[in-house]
């Protein structure tokens, strides 16, 4: 039976994902894909989904790569093309579900963390912060364990922006 909505065609459902797509700042996982798909319209389910997005794969409108999604050049022509296909109401939907998520890749995408063993013991991690213009900060720092390699890689992740505006104004304070 189908669900409540607009969109019940595999093509209208594959459209949604390119539209989709197209406004994320990069790829992303399938769940995440799939959520923000299947909430723009009540007539999309998890198996209609999946089978509109692995068309896409296999025609060439999008690419997986290491289980992220992202849309390719002719996908990207193809979805701008026929976005005004998708009624106007789940488009809307679709926009508004997707700034959040957008905002969040986009912080995501400019934080960057590594570590590795270091050649005399313990592990060196780095940690680096962009703001989409170039690199805001880059620092190597040398921890005695693994453990402790990644609690600072995930609290550096979590506090990006406030660790750098904390080292910015320790350098700057002029006491």
């Amino acid at each position: 039976m189908d669900g409540f909505g607009f969109i019940h065609e595999r093509l209208d459902i594959e459209l949604l994902i390119l539209f989709i797509l197209n406004r994320l700042p990069c790829a992303v996982d399938k769940d995440t894909l799939s959520e923000l798909t299947i909430d723009c319209d009540g007539g999309i389910n998890y198996f209609n989904f999946s089978d509109a997005l692995g068309v896409l794969v296999t025609t060439g409108h999008v690419i997986c790569q290491n289980e992220q999604y992202s849309v390719t050049d002719k996908g990207r022509e193809n979805g701008v093309t026929t976005e005004s296909s998708i009624p106007y109401s789940v488009r809307v939907r679709a926009e508004r579900s997707l700034i959040p998520i957008a905002q969040k890749l986009r912080r995501n995408d400019m934080i960057r963390t590594e570590s590795k063993p270091a050649p005399n013991g313990g592990y060196t991690v780095h940690l680096s912060l962009a703001d989409g213009s170039g690199s805001l900060l880059s620092m190597d720092i040398l921890t005695g364990s693994e453990r402790q390699a990644r609690i600072m890689a995930k609290k550096f992740h979590e506090n990006a922006e406030e660790l750098y505006a904390q080292i910015a104004m320790l350098l700057t304070d002029e006491q």
